[in-house]
């Protein structure tokens, strides 16, 4: 459901350091390493990342979307949902008002059918110090209410913004990454929580999906999801008021 990462980095032999900045490399004994948390689903296609800056002054900067490289779905492209996701006041209703969004990056997953048809899947992630974020949307034509039946024992089946919607967990995996040479490591992470929104009261077919996980691998506050899609998915095109 998510095909974004939260950064972590870590020096051999010590303990994980856990942060929302990009991974940087440490050398030890020559090797380099890198770790990031993980959740997996999609195949990533173009993808961009436009880190947090400084002014002329010298002040930090929140990151902007860099929409260079974008790619279009049938009905959305990357950039919309960058630019819907990484709000002004999304610390605020994250709960982290002192925050800013260290990167935003976005990305066309794609999907190829039996009959070799390809289809574009646009997706959006916003990384924070506490949290990360991660908006997706989807064209086809499959009810989210019938989501339920496929989504684990985590799935409650609720209505949001007046849509049909589920909320459900999903796990995150550490990947260890050694630019030195040898295997990749994965381990345990954190907990996600997701809610797929239908895209209209119907519930015609076509889904919004928002998703949040911690860089500590703590359990997300479902309040601050709710505050995030509330304010987010009415001003994403596609959108139809309940």
């Amino acid at each position: 459901m998510v095909d974004e990462f939260a950064d972590t980095k870590q020096d051999m032999g010590s303990e994980p350091v856990i942060g929302g900045s990009k991974p940087e490399k440490s050398v030890d004994t020559g090797a380099q390493v890198i770790a990031a948390i993980v959740v997996v689903v999609g195949l990533a296609g173009a993808l961009w990342v436009l880190g947090g800056g400084r002014d002329a002054a010298g002040d930090t900067k929140p990151a902007v979307c860099e929409t260079t490289h974008d790619a279009k779905s049938s009905k959305h492209t990357a950039a919309q949902l960058c630019t819907a996701l990484n709000r002004s006041d999304l610390p605020t209703l994250l709960g982290t008002p002192d925050e800013l969004a260290i990167s935003a990056s976005g990305n066309v997953s794609t999907s190829t059918s039996a009959n070799g048809t390809k289809t574009d899947f646009p997706e959006a992630d916003v990384d924070l110090k506490t949290y990360s974020l991660e908006l997706s949307a989807s064209d086809d034509d499959f009810p989210v209410s019938e989501l339920a039946d496929f989504l684990g024992d985590t799935v409650q089946k609720r209505s949001f913004l007046g849509h049909p919607a589920v909320l459900y967990s999903d796990h995150t995996t550490a990947l260890h990454f050694n630019l030195g040479g040898g295997k990749v490591h994965t381990g345990p992470g954190g907990i996600a929580r997701t809610l797929i929104v239908a895209k209209d009261a119907k519930d015609g077919g076509g889904s919004f999906e928002v998703s949040i996980w911690r860089q500590d691998f703590a359990t997300p506050d479902d309040a601050a999801l709710f505050r995030v899609a509330e304010k987010v998915l009415p001003t994403v095109p596609g959108w139809t008021a309940g």
